[in-house]
């Protein structure tokens, strides 16, 4: 009998006893799995914050580069349709007799000319040339071809103009087209007598 006062493990308390250490490792593997999902959830968050940050730094950056442009264009109709005054001043100008061309009403016209091309330059405004310049279809608008060297500049019709680095009116131009070859009459003659 006095064994049967001594508590000795029974199965079953044996396999409670076990049970809480399983239930434990079960439990740190679970959080584990948990932990490792939940850390890469968090660094799919990140990147994902990280790829909206960049795209609203370049929105940023892109809307000021808009809104430069626009200001830096917002004349050019403006402009556009002051060129044909200007060509139109130059023409009177150029065409002024020499008898007109010291009066002092004359002199003022100049000057109003002067002043009128230093406020378009100051917008940004500049000529494209075109004297001894090879032909840029970017630049230039061929009106008429011309006996001359092929693809230069023989003459200009029009001012053309940027405005910045922006072509807003193309310069008309009359291109060379290269010299004209012409068979001399004997050629001509020699095939007409073998036929």
């Amino acid at each position: 009998m006095a064994n049967e006062d001594l508590d000795l493990p029974t199965e079953d308390a044996q396999a409670k006893a076990a049970a809480p250490d399983q239930a434990g490792e079960l439990d740190v593997e679970s959080l584990k799995q948990a932990f490792a999902e939940a850390k890469a959830k968090a660094e799919s968050y990140l990147a994902n914050w990280q790829r909206a940050q960049a795209d609203f730094i370049n929105y940023k950056r892109r809307a000021e580069q808009e809104k430069e442009e626009l200001t830096k264009f917002a004349s050019a109709m403006l402009i556009l349709n002051l060129l044909p005054v200007l060509d139109d001043m130059e023409r009177a100008l150029a065409s002024l007799s020499t008898r007109l061309a010291g009066l002092t009403w004359v002199d003022g016209i100049r000057l109003i000319y002067r002043k009128l091309q230093a406020v378009l330059e100051a917008q940004g405004l500049t000529q494209i040339q075109t004297a001894g310049e090879r032909f840029d279809p970017a630049l230039h608008e061929a009106v008429l071809q011309a006996e001359g060297e092929e693809g230069m500049i023989i003459e200009e019709l029009q001012k053309g103009y940027k405005l910045h680095d922006r072509v807003i009116r193309p310069a008309l131009v009359v291109v060379g087209k290269g010299k004209e070859e012409t068979t001399p009459p004997e050629a001509s003659q020699d095939t007409g007598a073998t036929g």
